[in-house]
């Protein structure tokens, strides 16, 4: 489903700040940062964001002699390029899937890797809620089969993810639902 982003953008370094930082917008980034997690050099990257920035999909803000970017949720396109993004990794059939009839659904989470906008081809997710494990359990099978990823799965009830939040919020997360 990747390849969705690959017929629109020829540039894999665009394609990976894409997801980076329109899969979780609340994600701020310094340019040495991205270099030394796409493992490629700043160079490669400032281009990138500079252009990215001046059509107005990224913000910048000066942080000392350092900028931090982020995706300017306040861009019209921001809703439908959040939604590509999420489309091309498979989210949006993960949480279509959750949210039909699995019964009482009080959140869902994205965590780790793919809230931080990085598609290690695992998802992790935390469902909030008093649900159907065995209904759960073919969803997530004909979804990992849909978006060609492995999707992890933490079930808590409301009551144990009020004891545990602060855990699950110390890592990388992202709410969906």
């Amino acid at each position: 489903m990747i390849i969705v982003l690959n017929e629109l953008f020829s540039s894999k370094t665009r394609i990976q700040l894409l997801l980076k930082l329109f899969l979780n917008a609340e994600i701020s980034c310094y340019l040495r940062e991205l270099a030394a997690e796409f493992k490629v050099a700043p160079s490669t990257i400032k281009p990138e964001l500079d252009s990215l920035s001046q059509a107005g999909y990224l913000t910048k803000k000066q942080n000392g002699r350092s900028i931090l970017f982020r995706a300017n949720t306040k861009h019209p396109l921001f809703p439908e390029i959040h939604s590509i993004v999420k489309k091309s990794l498979g989210i949006d059939k993960v949480i279509e899937n959750v949210k039909g009839k699995l019964g009482q659904v009080e959140a869902v989470y994205i965590l780790d890797d793919y809230a931080s906008g990085k598609d290690s081809g695992l998802i992790d997710l935390l469902i909030v809620g008093d649900i159907d494990r065995e209904q759960l359990s073919r969803y997530i099978e004909l979804t990992e089969n849909k978006i060609d990823r492995k999707v992890r799965v933490l079930v808590e009830t409301p009551q144990s993810f009020a004891k545990r939040q602060a855990m699950y919020f110390d890592r990388p997360h992202w709410k969906v639902v």
